[in-house]
């Protein structure tokens, strides 16, 4: 099943953070606009979210840009690699 990727970035004191990850499922993935990926399982898409949050919610970012490409960046390279 594919999932769009959505996630929170807000602004703070050191920078941009990334956090309260959230995947819905869709019948037509948008990497273009956002973050599209496949998991077998519900269980495996709520062990990525897990691991997003942990991944990034000490990062802190200089702009919405770099936080976007590089939480998109993680997910493509991770899904890649199963």
């Amino acid at each position: 099943m594919y999932y769009q990727l959505t996630w929170k970035i807000l602004p703070g004191m050191k920078g941009m953070s990334c956090s309260e990850f959230h995947a819905t499922p869709t019948n037509t993935p948008n990497n273009d606009q956002g973050v599209a990926f496949e998991c077998l399982t519900e269980a495996e898409c709520a062990e990525l979210l897990l691991k997003l949050e942990a991944h990034f919610g000490a990062q802190r970012f200089s702009n919405n840009a770099s936080a976007f490409e590089t939480v998109k960046t993680y997910v493509l390279e991770r899904m890649a690699r199963k």
